[in-house]
C-alpha cells in the first residue's frame, strides 16, 4: 500500500495545493476517489485519514486535499495561520482547485497501470459537497459522486440583503471558529465573486443536470444543515440515492483531534454505504 502525505501541487499563476494520496500499487485499474473538506475544514480534520485508509483497501486510489485558500499552509496543514488567504477564499476558486487536483491526477497517473485516470469518484463533505455537485456536473471523467452532510444552496448562507449591504460596507466580515476560537475574514469578494458567477455556482442547477450515478447521505441530528437540504437534493435528483443514518451529527460523531483508531457506528454506516455505492 503506497501512502504518501503532504505532496505539493504546485501552479504558476495560483496558491499551490497540498494533497495526500492512498492507493494499493498491486491492483489494477483503480478508480480514483478525490474528497473535499468542507468550511472550516482541512484534510486532516478528525478521521478523515481513517476514512482515507478504508476507501484505499477497498481497492480506489484516494486522494484528499486542502483548497488552496482554507488558510491552513504548506508548512502548517493542521491550523489555520493564514487568514488573509481563508478571506480571499471562494466557490470559484474551490471548484478551480478540484480541477487542477483532477488534472494533476491525469498527468500523475497517466502511465500507471494501477491507476484508471477516466474514472473519478467525487465525495464532498458540507460546503465541499456543494463543489464536487458544481464539478461532477460538467466533467465526464466523473463516473459518480457523493455528498457528505452536503448543502444545497450557498445563496442562502450569505444572510440577509442588510447583513449583505454591512458586509459591502466594511468590505469584511468575521465569523468566529468555535473550535480554534478564531475570527475568521472573509472578503466582500466572496458574494461579489457568487452573484458575478451565479449560474455556475447554483447547486439546483447542477444537480438537475447530474447523469451519473449520486448518493447522498445525511445524518438526522445535523445542527449545522439540516437533514432538509439532502431531501431537497434527492428531490432535484430523483435517480440520487439518499441515506439517512439516524443519531449522526453534521461530522458523523467524529471530531478533531480524532486519536482512536476505530470508528464510530454512525461514520462506519456512512463508509459503508459509500463503498457499496462506488463498488
Amino acid at each position: 500500500m503506497t501512502n504518501k502525505k503532504n505532496i505539493v501541487l504546485d501552479r504558476k499563476s495560483d496558491k499551490p495545493i497540498l494533497l495526500d494520496l492512498a492507493y494499493d500499487e498491486e491492483k489494477h485499474q483503480q478508480p480514483i476517489v478525490i474528497f473535499c473538506h468542507g468550511y472550516k475544514g482541512f484534510k486532516d480534520w478528525g478521521a478523515w485519514d481513517l476514512f482515507s485508509q478504508k476507501v484505499a483497501d477497498a481497492g480506489f486510489c484516494f486522494v484528499k486535499f486542502n483548497f488552496a485558500y482554507n488558510g491552513c499552509t504548506i508548512e502548517d496543514p493542521l491550523n489555520f495561520k493564514d487568514l488573509e488567504a481563508f478571506g480571499q477564499n471562494n466557490y470559484s476558486q474551490e471548484v478551480k482547485d478540484l480541477e487542477a487536483v483532477m488534472h494533476w491526477c491525469r498527468s500523475k497517473f497517466k502511465d500507471n497501470p494501477a491507476i484508471n485516470t477516466s474514472s473519478f469518484i467525487l465525495i464532498g463533505h458540507s460546503r465541499g459537497g456543494g463543489i464536487v455537485l458544481l464539478t461532477a456536473s460538467k466533467h465526464a471523467l466523473v463516473k459518480k459522486v457523493i455528498t457528505l452532510a452536503g448543502v444545497s444552496d450557498y445563496k442562502i448562507r450569505f444572510g440577509s440583503d442588510n447583513a449583505i449591504e454591512e458586509w459591502r460596507k466594511s468590505g469584511v466580515k468575521y465569523v468566529l471558529n468555535g473550535r480554534t476560537k478564531q475570527q475568521m475574514p472573509h472578503d466582500f469578494q466572496f458574494y461579489e465573486d457568487f452573484i458575478g458567477n451565479e449560474e455556475q455556482l447554483t447547486i439546483e442547477t447542477a444537480v438537475k443536470q447530474l447523469k451519473i450515478p449520486y448518493l447522498i447521505i445525511h445524518g438526522l441530528e445535523d445542527q449545522a444543515v439540516a437533514a432538509a437540504e439532502a431531501h431537497q437534493l434527492h428531490d432535484w435528483c430523483p435517480q440520487s440515492t439518499l441515506h439517512l443514518i439516524d443519531h449522526a451529527d453534521h461530522v458523523f460523531n467524529t471530531k478533531h483531534p480524532w486519536g482512536d483508531t476505530s470508528l464510530p457506528d454512525t461514520f462506519k454506516e456512512a463508509i459503508d454505504k459509500m463503498l457499496e455505492f462506488i463498488k
